[in-house]
């Protein structure tokens, strides 16, 4: 919870978390959701303050893992490995959120819906050799994707029909098909 102490840092075992935080007026804002493998909690690594982001299970069979600052401490100190994979992963993460930050800014709701899509296709996508298409299968419900790009399911929707009916995508269950040029 927010005003937490920051004293561990959370490996996700299996389901997903949403990491956000609540304005002012009470609104929720969704920084990032995660998966499988990813980790949370990594101001815990620098300092230890209190949290200023809320992490929620959004999935039922969701588990996580905790590592508390001591331990965490004593693994980067003594793996370097270890060490170089965790400021990577910050890096990475510090770098996708800077990025929507500033597509949420400067760019309108088809331009973010595009780019997040080129996001899922670097982070999901798989090449169909057949068909030089890329096949994204991502984790994402339709209302998680409207969050991440600052919209509304129902804007989301008739944005994917639009982007479908330009052949840009279209679909094959859950998941995305990005047309390659």
């Amino acid at each position: 919870m927010e005003d937490d102490k920051s004293d561990k840092i959370y490996l996700i075992n299996s389901g997903k978390i949403k990491v956000g935080y609540i304005t002012n007026d009470g609104d929720e804002v969704i920084l990032v959701i995660l998966n499988k493998g990813e980790i949370f909690g990594e101001k815990a690594i620098f300092d230890n303050d209190t949290r200023n982001e809320f992490a929620q299970v959004i999935e039922n069979q969701t588990s996580v893992c905790s590592v508390t600052q001591d331990v965490m401490s004593e693994l980067l100190k003594n793996n370097e490995d270890f060490n170089v994979s965790i400021y990577k992963f910050i890096g990475y993460r510090f770098k996708k959120l800077e990025r929507r930050i500033q597509l949420l800014l400067f760019k309108d709701t088809k331009t973010r819906l595009k780019e997040f899509i080129l996001e899922l296709s670097n982070d999901f996508g798989e090449v169909n050799p057949t068909t030089k298409e890329i096949v994204i299968s991502h984790p994402y419900s339709q209302k998680e994707l409207a969050t991440l790009i600052g919209t509304s399911r129902p804007t989301l929707n008739g944005m994917l029909n639009e982007l479908k009916a330009e052949k840009y995508i279209s679909f094959i269950g859950k998941s995305i098909i990005l047309k390659i040029s």
